[in-house]
């Protein structure tokens, strides 16, 4: 009944064709493995040929030239067909009706292939059609996929299974949909050029998660043991949805690293390093990786990788912060001020972490310590205390670093309270001493005399010394004109510099302390001559318990008296030269 509904439409388009050789057979046919498959098939032959030995047909494979010795599939006249199709083949047309339906069982893959129809009305009405039946032989159903999946589209996917064996009509299941969502199905029956097909189509809207997963086509046939399937891997196109990179990092000063960057899209993205603005390297690629040698500070920032397939584009950040000691800090130039005059002291440097910055006055502590790449000391109404090396230290837990400058103070002439005139043996002796910025020119001006004493003038053995800012003029006055009858001296210091100058009246130290010096230096005198006596008889002394027996000892320098002599003379020439040595400094100290 299949194949004679097949067969109805072209019986009624031959009855209006005029006698010719003509036959209607379907280009394209299927069938699975081990089942079977009819070829419908209808011929038309010229009206003028007489029948006297009724109707014979052939089926070819391959060829539809017999000179070629084609395969024959079916022959009407003789049961002699190729090995591959005995036992397999059947006319179930009948060729008085212009019938040469065939069927073929148990088929296999290896009889897929063209079938071409010989039609042999006797004599030399024998004529093979040129028009053929490509059968294919499927040992799975086939699945119609689109070219590209998408995610978050919907997507239809259709299995088929040929339905061209009347003794058997397939079924179709869908295999391994749990995990889809909300998947539809629905079923179709076609039939076209004599072939039929059943279809089912399997509908839902794929996710990401599904690139690569699994599906499948099941064809069954009831009441048999065939069953076919098809797998498939989904292939779901979709953007980039994660950008993995390293997370921020630390590293040192002059060491490498390797930044690594993976993207999960389908396809594969093109991946591009950025630091800033600038692109680093690029690659398509599920991850790429870049590696930086020998870093310095100014590679330290923020790095992206970027993520683009043609679907959509990703990326993702990170910092990567390079650890360095500070560097030598840059400070004002040494400086020369006023006093009274403010300033300020600046500090800066760079380092990571950011180091803490110290200011130092000869070392001591000055000011607060700032955690800052730059630092700021104000030094308001400085005075002479002020004048000194300033150092600032940078560090961090990687190093340190400091640099210095000189702040020098220049202030007017201060006179000290060393300035004044003391008794001494020669005379009286005068001295001045003031400190200033720069450091004080001292002269010394006698009213009485109305002169002016500098290192010009040599008549009162003036004497003159600088040290730093201090200055310390001297002069003698040996002549007893030049005191005043109070007993006191007539003197006075003058002071100057850039800044200003000054004239001091120098006071005469009183004579009593002069006589009170002499009295205490001559006592001390008489008391060391004393000591220094007590002092020799406790080492002879000693000298003769530590000789052992001494009448013994005083025997044996009888029996040398030249040695005896000679000692006893030297012990006592010893002892007067230290006396004398004694005498002579007890004299000095009366001297002074």
């Amino acid at each position: 009944m299949w194949c004679l509904e097949l067969l109805l439409p072209l019986l009624l388009i031959i009855k209006d064709v005029s006698g010719q050789w003509n036959v209607w057979i379907p280009r394209d046919i299927s069938a699975m493995t081990n089942s079977c498959v009819v070829i419908p098939c209808t011929f038309m032959y010229p009206s003028g040929i007489r029948l006297h030995y009724g109707i014979h047909g052939i089926w070819y494979f391959g060829q539809p030239y017999p000179q070629l010795f084609p395969p024959v599939v079916f022959k009407t006249r003789t049961d002699i067909v190729h090995e591959s199709y005995q036992g397999r083949t059947k006319l179930i047309g009948d060729l008085h009706q212009r019938n040469c339906t065939l069927l073929i069982s148990n088929i296999g893959t290896e009889h897929s292939g063209r079938y071409y129809f010989r039609a042999d009305l006797g004599g030399a009405n024998i004529y093979t059609y040129p028009d053929f039946s490509e059968l294919k032989v499927l040992d799975q159903p086939n699945i119609d996929i689109p070219e590209e999946i998408v995610a978050d589209e919907n997507l239809e996917l259709t299995c088929y299974a040929p339905d061209n064996c009347p003794e058997n009509s397939p079924e179709i299941q869908w295999m391994y949909t749990d995990y889809l969502p909300e998947p539809e199905y629905t079923s179709d029956y076609v039939a076209e050029s004599n072939t039929a097909v059943l279809s089912s189509t399997l509908t839902f809207t794929p996710r990401p998660m599904h690139n690569g997963q699994l599906l499948g086509c099941r064809v069954s046939y009831p009441n048999t043991t065939l069953v076919y399937e098809r797998l498939i891997s989904l292939d779901v196109k979709y953007a980039p949805r994660s950008v993995w990179v390293n997370v921020s990092a630390e590293v040192m000063e002059g060491s490498s690293v390797t930044l690594h960057c993976e993207v999960d899209s389908n396809p594969p993205p093109r991946i591009s390093w950025l630091f800033g603005d600038q692109e680093q390297l690029w690659d398509t690629a599920s991850n790429a990786s870049l590696s930086l040698e020998d870093l310095t500070p100014s590679q330290e920032g923020i790095y992206t990788c970027v993520g683009d397939n043609g679907y959509g584009v990703m990326n993702t950040s990170m910092y990567l912060a390079v650890l360095y000691p500070p560097s030598e800090p840059v400070v004002n130039g040494s400086l020369t001020i006023l006093e009274g005059s403010s300033i300020s002291l600046q500090c800066s440097t760079q380092g990571n972490p950011t180091p803490t910055l110290t200011w130092l006055k000869d070392g001591e502590l000055v000011g607060t310590i700032t955690a800052a790449e730059v630092s700021v000391l104000e030094l308001l109404k400085l005075t002479p205390q002020g004048d000194g090396q300033y150092r600032c230290l940078a560090e961090n837990e990687h190093g340190r670093a400091s640099s210095s400058l000189n702040i020098t103070v220049e202030y007017a002439p201060v006179l000290l309270d060393e300035s004044k005139c003391t008794v001494v043996r020669e005379g009286v002796q005068c001295v001045c001493m003031a400190t200033g910025n720069p450091a004080p020119i001292i002269e010394f001006y006698l009213p009485d005399k109305n002169i002016t004493v500098n290192d010009t003038d040599g008549r009162y053995n003036y004497y003159t010394h600088t040290d730093g800012h201090t200055s310390t003029g001297m002069i003698k006055l040996r002549e007893k004109g030049e005191r005043l009858g109070n007993g006191a001296v007539n003197v006075h210091c003058s002071i100057s510099n850039t800044y200003g100058s000054e004239s001091f009246h120098l006071e005469l130290q009183q004579e009593k302390k002069y006589m009170m010096a002499v009295i205490v230096g001559t006592i001390g005198g008489v008391a060391v001559i004393a000591f220094i006596i007590a002092a020799v008889r406790y080492v002879g002394h000693n000298n003769k318990k530590e000789n052992g027996n001494p009448g013994q000892d005083l025997v044996s320098k009888l029996e040398n008296p030249a040695l005896y002599y000679s000692t006893v003379k030297k012990d006592k020439q010893c002892l007067r030269k230290k006396v004398v040595r004694h005498l002579l400094h007890s004299d000095h100290i009366w001297a002074i």
